[in-house]
């Protein structure tokens, strides 16, 4: 105790942290004030009425902090630069130049890849502006815009994005933490008061037990979540004896930790982008002249807007795209060769191919508690709206992992910090 509260004085006492954290505080009084400056000729009621019957809108809205939903100069957020970084990380698989450039060419072929991602994030962001604002404009949201301003808020959109994902990587550099994590961190926290003032306005007195057991799950499930994001399976690793001269070297034992969830939220993301694009393709094709094509887009709405169906249908994308991004992600026979290579070997294991078998069964077991977990965690949301019938007794999703990973990462980076200044 007195450890922890020596860490929280030095905090605010030394002068290097406190600069890094009012850093930190300062960009996102930044990124909340840009968030609040909307595109004029906004009709709000159906703007607020578009929003609350999408949920792939809703995805883009948590990763824009809100943004979306007040339709603001940032109404992008980070979700074109998250989309341009998961593009790029998938293209590694087609490209081997590529994947090597982001795993064996150490920091300067991380920024070489990072830059890369910077570059598409800029026709993706104007991709994105001009779908929304069409889409918008369609809706009756927003009125019918001439060309030349239809331009303008597009390159204001794209440069609102280009802003924050600017923001987000000076918070990573002077910040503590990482920049574009704390920014939908941000967000998702600058929506709980609404979220709260929605559930007391609603407060019935009758169904306290009710409210009392959606505590203890809550509790439950935020537990779980910790557990889970932070469980890993350590293989045990031993580096061979080897003799220079008059010196021995090696013969040490160690692990190699493989993470239960080694895809974190990303098949949550892929998975909602596949199951809702067709829901919003299909919800324009309802509003056209065509009565052919209005009447296939109100069928396949309605289908995709069954619970049951994408409840299920969700849980079965989630679950495959987490095997899926850990295979991308992570390549047993890379880390064969490097541990044959450095005179490493997994006891009672052969090294080169029998170590990579070894090492692809141990992560198809693993990612299996992995997958599981994430459709739950990714359904809960609608299990729990549908067994309670209030919209706001609900906890799970995309909003918490990030929450609970953002919280994770920033008090082991503080402590990190901490540590330095201590020794």
């Amino acid at each position: 105790m007195d450890n922890f509260k020596e860490k929280i004085r030095l905090i605010f006492t030394d002068k290097v942290l406190r600069k890094r954290m009012l850093f930190v505080l300062g960009a996102l009084v930044v990124f909340r004030l840009l968030a609040h400056i909307p595109v004029p000729g906004i009709d709000t009621e159906r703007l607020s009425s578009f929003f609350s019957g999408n949920e792939l809108l809703g995805l883009l809205n948590l990763f824009s902090g809100g943004g979306l939903s007040n339709l603001s100069i940032i109404m992008l957020g980070v979700g074109p630069y998250i989309t341009a970084s998961i593009i790029m990380q998938l293209l590694t698989i087609v490209f081997p130049k590529l994947k090597a450039l982001y795993q064996e060419e150490g920091d300067a072929g991380r920024k070489k890849f990072t830059q890369y991602s910077r570059i598409l994030t800029v026709p993706l962001s104007i991709i994105q502006g001009y779908a929304f604002l069409t889409l918008l404009t369609k809706q009756n949201v927003i009125p019918v815009l001439p060309f030349f301003d239809m331009v303008t808020n597009i390159i204001i959109i794209t440069a609102g994005s280009l802003l924050l994902m600017w923001i987000g990587e000076l918070i990573t550099e002077f910040g503590i933490g990482n920049g574009v994590s704390l920014i939908i961190f941000a967000g998702i926290v600058a929506s709980l008061p609404s979220q709260i003032t929605q559930l007391v306005y609603t407060f019935d007195i009758s169904q306290i037990p009710l409210y009392l057991a959606f505590l203890v799950a809550a509790l439950a499930i935020i537990f779980g979540v910790v557990v889970i994001t932070e469980a890993e399976r350590p293989v045990p690793i031993t580096y061979a004896k080897r003799v220079r001269g008059s010196r021995v070297y090696g013969g040490l034992s160690t692990y190699l930790p493989l993470r239960v969830n080694q895809a974190g939220v990303i098949p949550i993301i892929f998975a909602l982008s596949i199951l809702l694009f067709p829901q919003l393709i299909f919800s324009f094709l309802s509003t056209v002249d065509n009565a052919t094509l209005q009447s296939i887009g109100k069928f396949v709405t309605a289908i995709i807007a069954n619970q049951w169906f994408y409840a299920i249908a969700y849980f079965v994308m989630v679950f495959l795209f987490t095997y899926f991004y850990t295979a991308i992600t992570f390549d047993p026979h890379s880390i064969a060769t490097n541990l044959q290579k450095n005179g490493a070997f997994i006891p009672g294991v052969r090294p080169g191919d029998s170590t990579a078998e070894h090492l692809s069964k141990i992560l198809t077991r693993i990612t299996l508690v992995g997958a599981l977990f994430l459709g739950v965690i990714a359904v809960l949301p609608l299990l729990m709206r549908s067994l309670t019938g209030i919209a706001n007794l609900a906890i799970g999703g995309t909003a918490l992992l990030i929450v609970v990973s953002v919280v994770i990462d920033l008090i082991k980076k503080i402590d990190a910090q901490v540590s330095i200044r201590e020794y």
